[in-house]
Protein backbone atom coordinates (compact mmCIF):
# COMPACT_ATOMS: atom_id res chain seq x y z
CA UNK A 1 0.00 0.00 0.00
CA UNK A 2 2.72 2.45 0.52
CA UNK A 3 4.40 1.54 -2.35
CA UNK A 4 1.31 2.42 -4.39
CA UNK A 5 0.92 6.02 -2.95
CA UNK A 6 4.14 6.55 -3.54
CA UNK A 7 3.60 5.55 -6.92
CA UNK A 8 1.23 7.51 -7.61
CA UNK A 9 2.83 10.75 -5.79
CA UNK A 10 5.75 10.61 -7.52
CA UNK A 11 3.45 9.96 -10.84
CA UNK A 12 1.41 12.94 -9.83
CA UNK A 13 4.32 15.43 -8.83
CA UNK A 14 5.67 14.27 -12.61
CA UNK A 15 2.56 15.18 -14.28
CA UNK A 16 2.58 18.74 -12.91
CA UNK A 17 5.90 19.33 -13.96
CA UNK A 18 5.70 18.39 -17.26
CA UNK A 19 2.02 20.86 -16.84
CA UNK A 20 4.01 23.46 -15.85
CA UNK A 21 7.25 22.62 -18.46
CA UNK A 22 4.36 22.59 -20.79
CA UNK A 23 2.66 26.13 -20.16
CA UNK A 24 6.35 27.76 -20.12
CA UNK A 25 6.63 26.38 -23.35
CA UNK A 26 3.80 27.71 -24.69
CA UNK A 27 4.09 31.18 -23.15
CA UNK A 28 7.60 31.31 -24.73
CA UNK A 29 6.28 30.42 -28.00
CA UNK A 30 3.14 32.99 -27.99
CA UNK A 31 6.07 35.76 -26.91
CA UNK A 32 8.10 35.12 -29.75
CA UNK A 33 5.26 35.06 -31.97
CA UNK A 34 4.23 38.45 -30.12
CA UNK A 35 7.70 39.66 -30.51
CA UNK A 36 7.73 38.68 -34.04
CA UNK A 37 4.45 40.55 -34.91
CA UNK A 38 5.57 43.56 -33.02
CA UNK A 39 8.96 43.59 -35.29
CA UNK A 40 6.74 43.30 -38.32
CA UNK A 41 4.49 46.35 -36.94
CA UNK A 42 7.28 48.33 -36.50
CA UNK A 43 7.37 51.71 -38.85
CA UNK A 44 11.37 51.13 -38.90
CA UNK A 45 10.91 47.62 -40.41
CA UNK A 46 8.31 48.58 -43.07
CA UNK A 47 9.25 48.56 -46.55
CA UNK A 48 8.30 51.52 -49.11
CA UNK A 49 5.72 49.22 -50.61
CA UNK A 50 3.67 48.95 -46.88
CA UNK A 51 4.84 52.96 -46.07
CA UNK A 52 2.82 53.86 -49.42
CA UNK A 53 0.11 51.40 -49.18
CA UNK A 54 -0.88 52.99 -45.86
CA UNK A 55 0.11 56.19 -46.29
CA UNK A 56 -2.16 56.60 -49.69
CA UNK A 57 -5.75 56.78 -47.64
CA UNK A 58 -4.51 59.48 -45.64
CA UNK A 59 -3.52 60.76 -48.92
CA UNK A 60 -7.08 60.67 -50.46
CA UNK A 61 -8.44 61.91 -47.24
CA UNK A 62 -6.18 65.07 -47.02
CA UNK A 63 -6.91 65.94 -50.78
CA UNK A 64 -10.68 65.72 -50.51
CA UNK A 65 -10.71 68.11 -47.42
CA UNK A 66 -8.62 70.45 -49.52
CA UNK A 67 -10.23 69.86 -52.36
CA UNK A 68 -13.93 70.73 -50.56
CA UNK A 69 -12.70 73.21 -48.03
CA UNK A 70 -10.33 75.21 -49.52
CA UNK A 71 -7.63 77.46 -47.33
CA UNK A 72 -9.75 76.51 -44.50
CA UNK A 73 -9.57 73.16 -45.15
CA UNK A 74 -6.02 73.01 -45.58
CA UNK A 75 -5.87 75.50 -42.10
CA UNK A 76 -8.28 72.77 -40.12
CA UNK A 77 -5.42 70.23 -41.36
CA UNK A 78 -2.53 71.99 -40.25
CA UNK A 79 -4.18 72.76 -36.76
CA UNK A 80 -4.54 68.92 -36.15
CA UNK A 81 -1.24 67.83 -37.19
CA UNK A 82 0.67 71.25 -35.59
CA UNK A 83 -1.98 72.63 -33.36
CA UNK A 84 -2.56 69.38 -31.10
CA UNK A 85 0.55 68.13 -30.51
CA UNK A 86 1.22 72.21 -29.27
CA UNK A 87 -2.35 72.08 -27.30
CA UNK A 88 -1.19 69.20 -25.68
CA UNK A 89 2.43 70.12 -24.50
CA UNK A 90 1.37 73.54 -23.39
CA UNK A 91 -1.48 72.26 -21.09
CA UNK A 92 0.87 69.27 -19.80
CA UNK A 93 4.18 70.59 -19.73
CA UNK A 94 3.78 74.43 -18.37
CA UNK A 95 7.23 75.03 -19.13
CA UNK A 96 6.74 74.70 -22.68
CA UNK A 97 2.98 76.74 -22.24
CA UNK A 98 5.11 80.00 -20.91
CA UNK A 99 7.99 79.75 -23.40
CA UNK A 100 5.05 79.39 -26.26
CA UNK A 101 3.25 82.10 -24.54
CA UNK A 102 6.54 84.95 -24.64
CA UNK A 103 7.45 84.04 -27.78
CA UNK A 104 3.76 84.36 -29.36
CA UNK A 105 3.43 87.70 -26.94
CA UNK A 106 6.32 89.19 -28.92
CA UNK A 107 5.63 87.98 -32.67
CA UNK A 108 1.92 87.88 -33.09
CA UNK A 109 1.67 90.90 -33.87
CA UNK A 110 4.51 91.04 -36.60
CA UNK A 111 2.93 88.22 -37.95
CA UNK A 112 -0.63 89.81 -38.01
CA UNK A 113 0.79 92.30 -40.65
CA UNK A 114 0.76 89.31 -43.23
CA UNK A 115 -3.00 89.00 -42.32
CA UNK A 116 -6.12 90.78 -44.08
CA UNK A 117 -7.39 93.67 -41.84
CA UNK A 118 -9.66 92.52 -38.77
CA UNK A 119 -8.26 89.32 -38.34
CA UNK A 120 -8.98 88.69 -34.62
CA UNK A 121 -4.80 87.22 -34.29
CA UNK A 122 -5.46 88.26 -30.19
CA UNK A 123 -7.46 85.24 -29.95
CA UNK A 124 -4.81 82.42 -30.30
CA UNK A 125 -3.02 84.54 -27.18
CA UNK A 126 -6.38 84.14 -24.93
CA UNK A 127 -6.16 80.47 -25.95
CA UNK A 128 -2.96 79.85 -25.26
CA UNK A 129 -3.94 81.80 -21.80
CA UNK A 130 -6.88 79.77 -20.61
CA UNK A 131 -4.79 76.64 -22.00
CA UNK A 132 -2.28 77.48 -19.11
CA UNK A 133 -4.90 78.10 -16.62
CA UNK A 134 -6.44 74.93 -17.50
CA UNK A 135 -3.16 73.21 -17.11
CA UNK A 136 -2.77 74.68 -13.82
CA UNK A 137 -5.91 73.48 -12.27
CA UNK A 138 -5.38 70.16 -13.58
CA UNK A 139 -1.84 70.00 -11.49
CA UNK A 140 -3.72 71.02 -8.35
CA UNK A 141 -5.84 68.57 -8.83
CA UNK A 142 -3.14 66.80 -7.29
CA UNK A 143 -1.21 69.10 -5.34
CA UNK A 144 -3.38 70.50 -2.41
CA UNK A 145 -0.47 73.32 -1.31
CA UNK A 146 -1.26 76.89 -1.78
CA UNK A 147 2.13 78.21 -0.14
CA UNK A 148 3.36 79.51 -3.13
CA UNK A 149 0.43 82.23 -3.28
CA UNK A 150 0.63 83.16 0.27
CA UNK A 151 2.52 86.54 -0.49
CA UNK A 152 0.96 90.58 -0.11
CA UNK A 153 0.96 90.88 -3.77
CA UNK A 154 -1.12 88.02 -4.49
CA UNK A 155 -3.76 89.23 -2.22
CA UNK A 156 -3.75 92.72 -3.85
CA UNK A 157 -3.96 91.45 -7.63
CA UNK A 158 -6.93 89.23 -6.48
CA UNK A 159 -8.52 92.50 -5.00
CA UNK A 160 -7.94 94.03 -8.39
CA UNK A 161 -9.67 91.27 -10.30
CA UNK A 162 -12.38 91.53 -7.98
CA UNK A 163 -12.90 95.18 -8.72
CA UNK A 164 -12.19 94.68 -12.56
CA UNK A 165 -15.29 91.85 -12.65
CA UNK A 166 -17.62 94.37 -10.45
CA UNK A 167 -16.94 96.89 -13.28
CA UNK A 168 -19.37 94.94 -15.24
CA UNK A 169 -22.23 95.85 -13.59
CA UNK A 170 -20.76 99.58 -13.24
CA UNK A 171 -24.20 101.55 -14.20
CA UNK A 172 -22.52 104.44 -16.00
CA UNK A 173 -20.74 102.28 -18.33
CA UNK A 174 -21.98 102.65 -22.09
CA UNK A 175 -21.71 99.16 -22.73
CA UNK A 176 -21.18 95.57 -21.62
CA UNK A 177 -19.25 94.36 -24.59
CA UNK A 178 -16.72 97.40 -24.14
CA UNK A 179 -16.23 95.86 -21.05
CA UNK A 180 -15.81 91.87 -22.49
CA UNK A 181 -12.98 93.04 -24.98
CA UNK A 182 -11.19 95.03 -22.16
CA UNK A 183 -10.88 92.33 -19.40
CA UNK A 184 -9.01 90.31 -21.17
CA UNK A 185 -5.85 92.44 -21.43
CA UNK A 186 -6.43 94.91 -18.73
CA UNK A 187 -7.65 92.22 -15.80
CA UNK A 188 -7.93 88.53 -16.78
CA UNK A 189 -4.38 88.51 -17.87
CA UNK A 190 -2.93 88.88 -14.74
CA UNK A 191 -4.26 85.72 -13.71
CA UNK A 192 -1.22 84.87 -15.57
CA UNK A 193 0.86 85.90 -12.30
CA UNK A 194 -0.26 83.06 -10.71
CA UNK A 195 0.95 80.67 -13.19
CA UNK A 196 3.93 81.90 -13.32
CA UNK A 197 3.96 81.75 -9.90
CA UNK A 198 3.12 78.72 -9.46
CA UNK A 199 4.80 76.66 -12.51
CA UNK A 200 8.34 78.06 -12.39
CA UNK A 201 9.87 76.45 -10.16
CA UNK A 202 13.40 76.03 -11.10
CA UNK A 203 16.79 78.25 -11.56
CA UNK A 204 17.52 77.17 -15.25
CA UNK A 205 14.29 77.72 -16.34
CA UNK A 206 14.34 81.24 -15.29
CA UNK A 207 17.47 81.60 -17.24
CA UNK A 208 16.09 80.34 -20.31
CA UNK A 209 13.26 83.29 -19.96
CA UNK A 210 15.81 85.73 -19.73
CA UNK A 211 17.49 84.26 -22.46
CA UNK A 212 14.42 84.05 -24.68
CA UNK A 213 13.76 87.69 -23.75
CA UNK A 214 16.27 89.54 -24.63
CA UNK A 215 16.69 87.20 -27.69
CA UNK A 216 13.14 88.59 -28.52
CA UNK A 217 14.33 91.80 -27.65
CA UNK A 218 17.17 91.30 -30.20
CA UNK A 219 15.09 90.59 -32.85
CA UNK A 220 12.91 93.51 -32.14
CA UNK A 221 15.89 95.66 -32.57
CA UNK A 222 17.38 94.18 -35.16
CA UNK A 223 13.91 94.90 -36.94
CA UNK A 224 13.93 98.62 -36.09
CA UNK A 225 17.21 98.88 -37.33
CA UNK A 226 16.15 97.61 -40.91
CA UNK A 227 13.01 100.05 -41.09
CA UNK A 228 15.39 102.95 -39.74
CA UNK A 229 18.66 102.19 -41.80
CA UNK A 230 17.44 100.10 -45.28
CA UNK A 231 13.61 101.28 -45.18
CA UNK A 232 10.12 99.06 -44.87
CA UNK A 233 9.55 95.66 -45.90
CA UNK A 234 6.84 95.68 -48.43
CA UNK A 235 4.08 94.00 -46.27
CA UNK A 236 5.39 96.49 -43.43
CA UNK A 237 4.72 99.28 -45.98
CA UNK A 238 1.60 98.00 -46.41
CA UNK A 239 0.58 97.56 -43.16
CA UNK A 240 2.03 101.31 -42.29
CA UNK A 241 -0.44 102.98 -44.07
CA UNK A 242 -3.18 100.57 -44.46
CA UNK A 243 -4.53 102.96 -41.06
CA UNK A 244 -4.90 107.08 -41.54
CA UNK A 245 -4.21 107.30 -37.71
CA UNK A 246 -0.80 105.06 -37.77
CA UNK A 247 0.00 107.98 -40.62
CA UNK A 248 -1.33 111.13 -38.78
CA UNK A 249 0.62 110.17 -35.13
CA UNK A 250 3.51 108.51 -36.18
CA UNK A 251 4.55 110.15 -39.48
CA UNK A 252 6.14 113.45 -37.87
CA UNK A 253 7.71 116.44 -39.65
CA UNK A 254 8.71 113.80 -42.86
CA UNK A 255 9.84 110.79 -40.44
CA UNK A 256 8.50 107.89 -39.41
CA UNK A 257 8.53 106.30 -35.88
CA UNK A 258 9.42 102.71 -35.87
CA UNK A 259 7.62 99.51 -34.57
CA UNK A 260 9.91 97.02 -34.99
CA UNK A 261 7.38 93.55 -34.87
CA UNK A 262 5.81 95.82 -32.13
CA UNK A 263 2.30 97.40 -32.39
CA UNK A 264 2.91 100.93 -32.17
CA UNK A 265 6.32 103.13 -31.16
CA UNK A 266 5.57 102.79 -27.44
CA UNK A 267 5.49 99.79 -26.83
CA UNK A 268 8.70 98.88 -29.38
CA UNK A 269 10.69 101.70 -26.89
CA UNK A 270 10.13 101.10 -23.36
CA UNK A 271 10.67 96.94 -24.07
CA UNK A 272 14.26 98.30 -25.56
CA UNK A 273 14.71 100.51 -22.31
CA UNK A 274 13.32 97.08 -20.56
CA UNK A 275 16.15 95.25 -22.35
CA UNK A 276 18.69 97.65 -21.16
CA UNK A 277 18.27 97.79 -17.54
CA UNK A 278 18.59 93.87 -17.79
CA UNK A 279 21.10 93.67 -19.52
CA UNK A 280 23.01 96.31 -16.68
CA UNK A 281 22.18 93.70 -14.27
CA UNK A 282 23.07 90.98 -15.69
CA UNK A 283 26.34 92.02 -16.87
CA UNK A 284 27.08 92.30 -12.72
CA UNK A 285 26.75 88.98 -12.70
CA UNK A 286 29.85 86.00 -12.29
CA UNK A 287 29.54 85.01 -16.24
CA UNK A 288 32.00 84.57 -18.19
CA UNK A 289 33.87 87.33 -19.81
CA UNK A 290 32.63 87.14 -23.84
CA UNK A 291 29.04 86.86 -22.22
CA UNK A 292 29.77 90.33 -20.56
CA UNK A 293 31.21 92.06 -23.47
CA UNK A 294 28.05 90.57 -25.46
CA UNK A 295 25.22 92.51 -22.62
CA UNK A 296 27.79 95.19 -23.40
CA UNK A 297 27.48 95.75 -26.53
CA UNK A 298 23.73 94.98 -26.53
CA UNK A 299 23.33 97.78 -24.61
CA UNK A 300 24.04 100.92 -26.72
CA UNK A 301 22.49 98.78 -29.52
CA UNK A 302 18.83 98.78 -27.62
CA UNK A 303 19.18 102.14 -26.70
CA UNK A 304 19.70 103.38 -30.44
CA UNK A 305 16.71 101.13 -31.62
CA UNK A 306 15.17 102.94 -28.54
CA UNK A 307 15.94 106.24 -30.45
CA UNK A 308 13.87 105.24 -33.63
CA UNK A 309 10.75 104.71 -32.43
CA UNK A 310 10.82 108.86 -31.21
CA UNK A 311 8.98 107.93 -28.37
CA UNK A 312 9.73 110.91 -25.57
CA UNK A 313 8.13 109.25 -23.07
CA UNK A 314 10.58 106.46 -22.72
CA UNK A 315 13.59 108.75 -23.05
CA UNK A 316 13.74 109.62 -19.29
CA UNK A 317 12.77 105.75 -18.13
CA UNK A 318 16.42 104.68 -18.38
CA UNK A 319 17.99 107.79 -16.05
CA UNK A 320 15.02 106.69 -13.68
CA UNK A 321 16.33 103.27 -13.36
CA UNK A 322 19.91 104.59 -13.23
CA UNK A 323 18.93 106.23 -10.41
CA UNK A 324 16.68 103.32 -8.37
CA UNK A 325 19.57 101.42 -9.37
CA UNK A 326 22.43 103.23 -7.27
CA UNK A 327 19.95 103.40 -4.59
CA UNK A 328 19.30 99.57 -4.44
CA UNK A 329 22.92 98.32 -4.67
CA UNK A 330 24.78 101.81 -3.04
CA UNK A 331 28.07 101.03 -3.33
CA UNK A 332 31.43 103.02 -5.35
CA UNK A 333 31.45 101.28 -8.17
CA UNK A 334 28.37 101.63 -9.38
CA UNK A 335 27.05 105.24 -8.11
CA UNK A 336 30.61 106.16 -10.42
CA UNK A 337 29.19 104.62 -12.68
CA UNK A 338 25.73 106.12 -12.72
CA UNK A 339 27.40 109.61 -12.32
CA UNK A 340 29.12 109.41 -15.22
CA UNK A 341 25.76 108.11 -17.62
CA UNK A 342 24.02 110.82 -15.60
CA UNK A 343 26.98 113.47 -16.90
CA UNK A 344 26.67 111.65 -20.78
CA UNK A 345 22.77 112.03 -20.41
CA UNK A 346 23.44 115.78 -19.92
CA UNK A 347 25.72 116.62 -22.44
CA UNK A 348 23.17 114.97 -24.90
CA UNK A 349 20.60 117.29 -23.44
CA UNK A 350 22.18 120.60 -24.08
CA UNK A 351 24.32 119.73 -27.03
CA UNK A 352 23.22 121.87 -30.14
CA UNK A 353 22.36 119.72 -32.97
CA UNK A 354 20.57 119.25 -36.30
CA UNK A 355 19.34 115.53 -36.16
CA UNK A 356 16.17 114.98 -35.90
CA UNK A 357 16.23 111.73 -33.64
CA UNK A 358 18.43 113.79 -31.43
CA UNK A 359 16.18 116.70 -31.41
CA UNK A 360 13.29 114.67 -30.27
CA UNK A 361 15.11 113.35 -27.51
CA UNK A 362 16.59 116.87 -26.02
CA UNK A 363 12.81 117.56 -25.97
CA UNK A 364 11.86 115.17 -23.67
CA UNK A 365 14.29 116.97 -21.22
CA UNK A 366 12.27 120.40 -21.86
CA UNK A 367 8.15 119.15 -21.53
CA UNK A 368 6.95 122.87 -20.91
CA UNK A 369 7.93 123.90 -24.40
CA UNK A 370 6.68 120.62 -26.27
CA UNK A 371 3.23 121.05 -27.74
CA UNK A 372 2.41 117.55 -27.37
CA UNK A 373 2.76 117.46 -23.60
CA UNK A 374 0.87 120.41 -23.08
CA UNK A 375 -2.19 119.36 -24.64
CA UNK A 376 -2.10 116.18 -22.65
CA UNK A 377 -1.63 118.21 -19.59
CA UNK A 378 -4.92 120.01 -20.78
CA UNK A 379 -6.48 116.84 -21.34
CA UNK A 380 -6.27 115.92 -17.79
CA UNK A 381 -7.16 119.33 -16.53
CA UNK A 382 -10.26 118.88 -18.17
CA UNK A 383 -11.49 115.23 -17.43
CA UNK A 384 -10.54 115.91 -13.35
CA UNK A 385 -14.05 116.86 -12.72
CA UNK A 386 -15.25 113.71 -14.34
CA UNK A 387 -13.01 111.94 -12.71
CA UNK A 388 -13.68 113.43 -9.27
CA UNK A 389 -17.72 112.81 -10.21
CA UNK A 390 -17.48 109.32 -10.88
CA UNK A 391 -16.17 107.17 -7.89
CA UNK A 392 -15.99 103.78 -9.43
CA UNK A 393 -15.16 105.28 -13.49
CA UNK A 394 -17.49 105.24 -16.76
CA UNK A 395 -16.55 101.23 -17.07
CA UNK A 396 -14.14 99.60 -18.19
CA UNK A 397 -13.46 100.19 -22.42
CA UNK A 398 -15.48 103.61 -21.99
CA UNK A 399 -12.54 105.28 -23.62
CA UNK A 400 -10.10 104.06 -26.67
CA UNK A 401 -10.81 101.58 -29.51
CA UNK A 402 -13.79 99.41 -28.00
CA UNK A 403 -15.38 102.80 -26.64
CA UNK A 404 -15.80 104.29 -30.06
CA UNK A 405 -16.60 100.83 -31.49
CA UNK A 406 -19.47 99.83 -28.84
CA UNK A 407 -19.77 103.35 -27.61
CA UNK A 408 -19.38 106.39 -29.94
CA UNK A 409 -22.20 108.62 -29.02
CA UNK A 410 -20.50 108.59 -25.53
CA UNK A 411 -19.22 111.40 -23.81
CA UNK A 412 -16.01 109.56 -23.08
CA UNK A 413 -15.28 107.26 -26.44
CA UNK A 414 -12.94 109.90 -28.20
CA UNK A 415 -11.42 111.16 -25.03
CA UNK A 416 -7.68 110.49 -25.39
CA UNK A 417 -6.41 109.14 -22.10
CA UNK A 418 -2.51 108.52 -22.85
CA UNK A 419 -1.70 107.97 -19.67
CA UNK A 420 -2.16 104.86 -18.29
CA UNK A 421 -2.70 106.07 -14.69
CA UNK A 422 -5.49 108.36 -16.49
CA UNK A 423 -7.25 105.73 -18.38
CA UNK A 424 -7.93 103.84 -15.35
CA UNK A 425 -9.05 107.19 -13.09
CA UNK A 426 -11.51 107.80 -16.31
CA UNK A 427 -12.59 104.37 -16.67
CA UNK A 428 -12.78 103.02 -12.82
CA UNK A 429 -12.63 106.56 -11.45
CA UNK A 430 -10.91 107.50 -7.75
CA UNK A 431 -11.50 104.18 -6.26
CA UNK A 432 -10.01 101.93 -8.70
CA UNK A 433 -6.85 104.45 -8.98
CA UNK A 434 -6.30 104.02 -5.62
CA UNK A 435 -6.17 100.46 -5.64
CA UNK A 436 -4.01 100.53 -8.89
CA UNK A 437 -1.20 102.45 -7.21
CA UNK A 438 -1.75 100.40 -3.96
CA UNK A 439 -1.04 97.33 -6.34
CA UNK A 440 1.86 98.91 -7.85
CA UNK A 441 3.07 100.20 -4.28
CA UNK A 442 2.88 96.42 -2.49
CA UNK A 443 4.56 94.51 -6.01
CA UNK A 444 7.34 97.27 -5.78
CA UNK A 445 7.75 97.28 -1.84
CA UNK A 446 7.57 93.08 -1.91
CA UNK A 447 10.48 93.50 -4.32
CA UNK A 448 13.02 95.46 -2.57
CA UNK A 449 12.20 93.19 0.49
CA UNK A 450 12.74 90.43 -1.16
CA UNK A 451 16.05 92.10 -2.45
CA UNK A 452 17.36 92.37 0.87
CA UNK A 453 16.39 88.79 1.64
CA UNK A 454 18.33 87.69 -0.14
CA UNK A 455 21.32 85.32 0.09
CA UNK A 456 22.29 84.05 -3.34
CA UNK A 457 24.09 86.66 -5.13
CA UNK A 458 23.01 85.34 -8.63
CA UNK A 459 19.07 85.04 -7.19
CA UNK A 460 19.32 88.47 -5.72
CA UNK A 461 21.01 89.84 -8.82
CA UNK A 462 17.94 88.36 -11.30
CA UNK A 463 15.33 90.14 -8.47
CA UNK A 464 17.06 93.43 -8.54
CA UNK A 465 16.76 92.87 -12.72
CA UNK A 466 13.27 92.45 -11.92
CA UNK A 467 12.38 95.16 -9.80
CA UNK A 468 13.84 97.78 -12.20
CA UNK A 469 11.94 96.31 -14.83
CA UNK A 470 8.99 96.79 -12.95
CA UNK A 471 9.95 100.08 -12.00
CA UNK A 472 10.62 101.22 -15.90
CA UNK A 473 7.25 100.09 -16.68
CA UNK A 474 5.53 102.26 -13.93
CA UNK A 475 7.32 105.47 -14.51
CA UNK A 476 6.16 105.02 -18.32
CA UNK A 477 2.98 103.85 -17.48
CA UNK A 478 2.32 107.78 -16.57
CA UNK A 479 2.80 109.28 -20.06
CA UNK A 480 1.67 106.37 -22.05
CA UNK A 481 -0.41 103.27 -21.40
CA UNK A 482 2.42 100.89 -20.71
CA UNK A 483 0.51 97.96 -19.43
CA UNK A 484 -2.15 97.19 -21.81
CA UNK A 485 -0.20 96.03 -24.83
CA UNK A 486 1.29 92.29 -25.69
CA UNK A 487 4.01 91.42 -24.58
CA UNK A 488 4.05 94.08 -21.58
CA UNK A 489 1.19 92.71 -20.03
CA UNK A 490 2.59 89.51 -19.96
CA UNK A 491 6.29 90.56 -18.61
CA UNK A 492 4.96 92.50 -16.00
CA UNK A 493 3.19 89.84 -14.18
CA UNK A 494 6.05 87.86 -15.20
CA UNK A 495 8.75 90.01 -13.82
CA UNK A 496 5.89 90.15 -10.45
CA UNK A 497 5.76 86.60 -9.69
CA UNK A 498 10.16 86.19 -9.95
CA UNK A 499 10.12 89.00 -7.38
CA UNK A 500 8.42 86.22 -4.89
CA UNK A 501 10.03 83.13 -7.38
CA UNK A 502 13.63 84.27 -6.72
CA UNK A 503 13.16 84.72 -2.92
CA UNK A 504 11.68 81.18 -2.81
CA UNK A 505 14.31 79.57 -4.61
CA UNK A 506 16.83 81.18 -2.81
CA UNK A 507 14.95 79.63 0.65
CA UNK A 508 14.92 76.44 -0.49
CA UNK A 509 18.43 76.31 -1.32
CA UNK A 510 19.41 77.64 1.78
CA UNK A 511 17.38 75.00 3.49
CA UNK A 512 19.17 72.11 0.85
CA UNK A 513 22.42 73.77 2.22
CA UNK A 514 21.63 73.23 6.12
CA UNK A 515 20.08 69.93 5.64
CA UNK A 516 23.53 68.65 3.53
CA UNK A 517 25.50 70.01 6.65
CA UNK A 518 23.20 68.47 9.52
CA UNK A 519 23.92 65.26 7.88
CA UNK A 520 27.90 65.45 7.59
CA UNK A 521 28.33 66.48 10.97
CA UNK A 522 25.85 63.71 11.86
CA UNK A 523 28.05 61.21 9.80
Amino acid sequence: MVCFCRCIFLGGKNIVLSVSKLNMLNNRVRNSRFKSLRDKLAPANWTPGTLIILLIPFALLISFIVVKGGIIGAAGILAVVVGLPIVYGIIAYPEFGITVLVVASFMLNYVSEFLPNGTPTGILLDAITYMLIFGFFLKKKFDNSWYYFKNPISYLVLAWLAYNFLEAINPVSPSILAWVYTVRTVGFIMLMYFIFLYQIQRIEFIKFLFKLWLGLCLLAAISGFQQENFGFLSFEKTWYYSDPARVKFWFINGHWRKTAIFADPVTFSYNMVVAVTMCICFVMLKISRWKKVLMMLLIPFYILAMLYSGTRGAYVLLPAALALLAILKFNKKIVTGVVAAGFLLLIVIFMPTSNPTIKRFQSAFNPSKDASFNVRAENQRRIKPYILSHPIGGGLGSVGVWGRRFAPNSFLANFPPDSGYVRVAVEMGYIGLILFCTLMFVILKTGINNYYLIQDPELKNYCLAMILVIFVYNVGNYPQQALVQYPSNILFYMASALLSITLRLDIDKRKELADTTAKSLKD
